[in-house]
């Protein structure tokens, strides 16, 4: 028999983000985060460095899935359709607790102006890996930003959608990104 329970990291978020949502982020301390996950503080910190960096626990992993997606992409495929493969690719990944994770975190975000600065950190580290991506696929330098940037909206937006908005739905979030990333690309084309 373990002498742990395995999963204490997926626990350890769960607390977090069930706790800013419940009481605050300021108000969350690393020792409660710790006990409602099950674990000691020392635990937490052989996962997270702060409290600030649980909510961003996927963003290497989310990373390296958009880029593997976008180095995969056939190689006559757009840059927007590369995008789109790097989405399919990170939606594969994403289960049903990311799914129930998601209205308790963006209530945890929307609460704490710190936390609002380490999304919009994600969201440019999302950019510069699929950019970096569309690079080596030798794509310009401008257009290559241009679709990352949209492939960050567009899985934001699917994810909100995915998670938040449409939960009802049996679609997956490869479903909602791909939708969102066919807007931006309407909405691009009609700014003339």
């Amino acid at each position: 028999m373990a002498r742990w329970k395995p999963g204490a990291r997926e626990r350890l978020v769960v607390a977090a983000v069930d706790l800013f949502a419940e009481q605050g982020y300021d108000a969350t301390t690393v020792a409660q985060i710790a006990e409602r996950a099950g674990v000691t503080k020392s635990t937490l910190f052989r996962y997270f460095p702060d409290k600030r960096e649980i909510l961003v626990a996927g963003q290497e992993t989310l990373s390296q899935l958009l880029s593997d997606g976008i180095a995969a992409a056939p190689a006559d495929a757009s840059p927007l359709q590369a995008v789109a493969a790097g989405l399919e690719r990170v939606s594969e990944a994403m289960g049903q607790m990311s799914r129930d994770l998601g209205p308790r975190m963006k209530a945890a975000i929307t609460a704490s102006s710190e936390l609002q600065e380490r999304d919009a950190l994600k969201s440019v580290g999302l950019a510069a890996a699929m950019t970096a991506a569309l690079l080596a696929r030798r794509v310009p330098d401008p257009t290559a930003q241009l679709a990352a940037e949209l492939g960050v909206l567009a899985f934001k937006r699917g994810y909100t959608r995915w998670s938040i908005e449409d939960r009802d739905a049996d679609h997956d979030l490869a479903h909602y990104a791909l939708a969102a990333l066919n807007e931006l690309r309407a909405a691009s084309a009609s700014l003339g």
